[in-house]
């Protein structure tokens, strides 16, 4: 068998010190370029990988960052944390640096299980997406490393975050239904605990008091239901078993909007000329609905992205600033809102996708 490369091999092939060799190596440190080509090209003449345990030795890293999050999140069949995981893992490769992916169940009255990276202290900086128990956000504090939330937030809590700016994604959803003449708009959400769920019917409210539109409690439904298709179902069917119908509606997230069109057609409604619905996040099944769902996209793989680089600059720097980062969304125009007639009542500057087979 063919002896495995070592930094030693690279360093006398070059004629240049170990410690020089490592300085380019670990990209560390002052070297000249003319001395960083000599040792890369010798890196890749002899295909030699820097082991990751001897250059945490080195460092005093590992090379790991740890990702949690909650079964219920992780069991769903909406996509939405799985998309910002993979945002994490694409971005983690370009700083060299794993994901450990673990979840903790955060629904059951048992003593919450503590991920066994961090029992180890195996891991440079921690990730939590959604929701979760504080408990835990507790103990990683405590351990002095850093600490991205994603998607959630501890009020009265300073920990960095990446948050979608739910606020502008509510308003330029009720302002689309507004402009086609919707003024009785309802509201269907999850847990109003949720940092995200609770921004969003903030912003409901906040835009209906803009727009000098009407707001009815009859029209909204949050915490008797939870995110998945099923609980939109519901939800809208509660809400026209109550006194006066809405015209539209606005759901929390895509799987409950599409749980509001299964609905609607289920009462002998036609969507958008009976009731018009709008959801959030953009996953790939608003596709595959038929309409095809009006929402507000989330780059959710940007999301991941940001909190990894956020990590590795903290790691980096061994600082311990407190960054809050929004990422910003859009409204993506479909059938759900605007009908299959190309330019029916479409507002100036708003164009209708063309429908995919």
């Amino acid at each position: 068998m063919n002896k495995r490369p070592t930094i030693k091999d690279v360093a006398k092939k070059t004629g240049l010190s170990l410690s020089t060799v490592s300085l380019v190596i670990n990209k560390s440190g002052y070297v000249s370029e003319k001395t960083r080509e000599k040792v890369l090209k010798v890196v890749k003449e002899l295909d030699y990988h820097p082991s990751r345990a001897a250059r945490g030795l080195a460092s005093r890293t590992s090379g790991n960052i740890g990702f949690i999050l909650s079964e219920d999140h992780f069991s769903r069949a909406e996509p939405f944390y799985t998309k910002i995981f993979l945002g994490t893992e694409f971005e983690a490769r370009n700083h060299n640096f794993y994901i450990l992916l673990t979840t903790v169940d955060t629904l059951s009255k048992k003593e919450l299980a503590i991920p066994r990276f961090l029992l180890e202290r195996n891991v440079d900086g921690v990730i939590i997406a959604g929701k979760m128990d504080t408990k835990l956000v507790d103990y990683v504090e405590r351990l002095d490393i850093p600490l991205i939330l994603v998607d959630f937030r501890i009020p009265g809590r300073r920990v960095s975050t990446v948050m979608i700016d739910n606020r502008k994604g509510v308003r330029l959803a009720i302002e689309h239904l507004a402009e086609r003449g919707h003024t009785r708009i309802a509201f269907v959400g999850g847990d109003p605990g949720h940092p995200s769920i609770s921004e969003r019917f903030q912003g409901y409210r906040e835009t209906l008091e803009e727009l000098r539109l009407p707001f009815d409690e009859n029209l909204v439904v949050t915490s008797e239901v939870a995110l998945r298709v099923e609980d939109g179902f519901h939800a809208l069917r509660t809400i026209f078993e109550r006194e006066g119908k809405p015209t539209a509606v606005f759901a929390a997230n895509d799987a409950m909007a599409i749980g509001c069109i299964q609905y609607a057609k289920h009462a002998g409604l036609q969507i958008p000329r009976d009731l018009a619905v709008v959801g959030f996040d953009d996953v790939e099944s608003t596709l595959h609905v038929d309409p095809r769902l009006t929402t507000v996209r989330v780059f959710k793989e940007e999301m991941g992205a940001l909190a990894v680089r956020r990590l590795v600059e903290a790691v980096k720097s061994k600082s311990r600033n407190i960054v809050d980062t929004y990422v910003p969304v859009e409204l993506i125009v479909r059938e759900s809102t605007m009908g299959r007639t190309p330019g029916d009542g479409v507002p100036k500057g708003v164009e209708i996708p063309e429908m995919q087979d």
